[in-house]
């Protein structure tokens, strides 16, 4: 093993293969999760296993999270047996999740307080991302902590950038999902659309790709869509959380988000069917309800 100790909170769609990549990476790795039997697989895989996030902070020089909200943020930081409580003098924290940018603030200042480093650093790319470690990395926090940090974002991402300071990483996260999520419902329109008025949607998303309409929508929702594939790459209650975020930072701006906004009710109507759970590329469901029923694609 090389390099400093890296704990790695959080084993989910997006954690596991993180944490993998960096035993692939030979850093020594320890994982928290609240479900220890998410952990168990890259534990057979070299990974040790701590009981609290306390506990894995003790251990670790860089201490990395990926949680579902922000609520998770501020218990696996600042709770009872929060890294707050085991994190080591000058250690790195590196939040990856999708959260509030207030939260990620109130988390940095705690952790200033013990002479540790933070950084607000969500992700974009998905479980594909992930896996292939090509996720396009958002960082807020001090120029010089994201210096010390980039060896190990550089195993798990291709394109970190330098946001500006706390907290904003996580805007410039919100200004990614808006994008996504408007490519979500300009995809998933297309794909009925197509098969309404007669068309191959499988030939039509070949046709689009290599133009300006071509996107990672396009590309790797278009075809799940297709197949009638709706396990998740993203689920459709993350992208609400996350869309919830963004329009709550937009209420409190006075700033219009009217597509966003769009885009997050016909999400509820996933929700609503029993869809959160889905890919958000289930979005396609709500629009053939609206065109009358399943259009037939994949039939």
């Amino acid at each position: 093993m090389t390099g400093p100790s890296i704990g790695l909170i959080g084993t989910g769609i997006m954690g596991e293969p993180m944490a993998r990549n960096l035993l692939k990476a030979g850093r020594a790795v320890v994982v928290y999760n609240r479900t220890r039997a998410r952990a168990d697989r890259l534990v057979s895989e070299g990974a040790v296993f701590c009981a609290t996030p306390a506990e894995l902070a003790k251990r670790c020089d860089v201490v990395i999270s990926v949680v579902s909200d922000s609520p998770d943020v501020e218990a696996v930081y600042l709770g009872e047996q929060g890294v707050l409580h085991g994190v080591r003098r000058g250690a790195l924290c590196i939040d990856m999740s999708t959260v509030s940018p207030e939260i990620e603030r109130r988390v940095g200042a705690a952790l200033r307080e013990r002479g540790a480093a933070y950084l607000d650093a969500p992700v974009s790319g998905g479980k594909t991302g992930a896996e292939q470690g090509t996720l396009a990395i958002m960082a807020g926090g001090e120029g010089a902590d994201l210096d010390r940090a980039r060896p190990v974002l550089e195993i798990l991402g291709k394109r970190i950038v330098h946001c500006g300071p706390l907290g904003s990483g996580q805007l410039t996260k919100l200004c990614n999902q808006i994008i996504v999520a408007l490519n979500l419902l300009a995809v998933s329109e297309a794909v009925v659309f197509a098969r309404k008025v007669g068309l191959d949607p499988k030939v039509m998303l070949d046709a689009v790709s290599g133009g300006a309409a071509g996107s990672w929508a396009v590309s790797n929702l278009g075809p799940r869509m297709l197949s009638r594939d709706f396990k998740p790459m993203f689920m459709v209650d993350l992208q609400q959380k996350d869309l919830r975020i963004t329009l709550g930072e937009a209420f409190e701006r006075q700033v219009p988000l009217p597509g966003t906004a769009l885009v997050h009710q016909l999400l509820v109507a996933n929700q609503a069917s029993g869809e959160g759970k889905d890919g958000t590329q289930a979005l396609l469901r709500t629009l053939e309800k609206l065109a009358g029923g399943e259009s037939g694609i994949g039939a």
